[in-house]
């Protein structure tokens, strides 16, 4: 079985760890507990790279590596790295499990070195008609970031 872990920081107050599990080449798992969100929706996303020299900008786009547009983790045609929506409640904090095929932690496409990023705003999962829309779900500013590393 793979591990990984991310633990988020931010210069917004935002802090979280995030685990992945995945067992052969089933999906991939991914737990956290995130606070000092505001409450609500938050695009949640693995980004492509694991550069956070210039906080959680130098993350680079959503981790894409068959070039398609933004869409929902359901979606056959999204980023690799769209998980959607984490929702925080009114204590503004987030806890979740996602299982998600496309994000493995081995082979030609794993996400082992790269960041995990939760937005400010919720991801509209590429059908909110903005322009922004295809490309980032219209989520909002980075407000914490991790990059994700192997787990003993």
């Amino acid at each position: 079985m793979g591990k990984a872990v991310a633990v988020l920081g931010s210069s917004e107050g935002v802090t979280g760890t995030i685990y992945f599990t995945q067992e052969g080449d089933g999906p991939t798992t991914v737990t956290g507990n995130v606070s000092g969100l505001k409450p609500g929706l938050h695009g949640f996303h693995v980004h492509a790279l694991g550069d956070t020299t210039n906080g959680c900008l130098s993350t680079g786009p959503h981790f894409n590596p068959a070039s398609k547009d933004h869409g929902a983790p359901e979606d056959e045609h999204r980023h690799a790295g769209d998980l959607g929506n984490i929702t925080a409640g009114d204590d503004g904090a987030a806890t979740f499990t996602i299982a998600d095929k496309q994000i493995p932690l081995s082979g030609p496409n794993s996400i082992i070195g790269r960041a995990v990023v939760v937005h400010a705003d919720p991801d509209d999962l590429g059908k909110g008609g903005h322009e922004l829309s295809k490309t980032t779900g219209n989520a909002g500013g980075r407000v914490a970031c991790g990059i994700i590393g192997l787990q003993g």
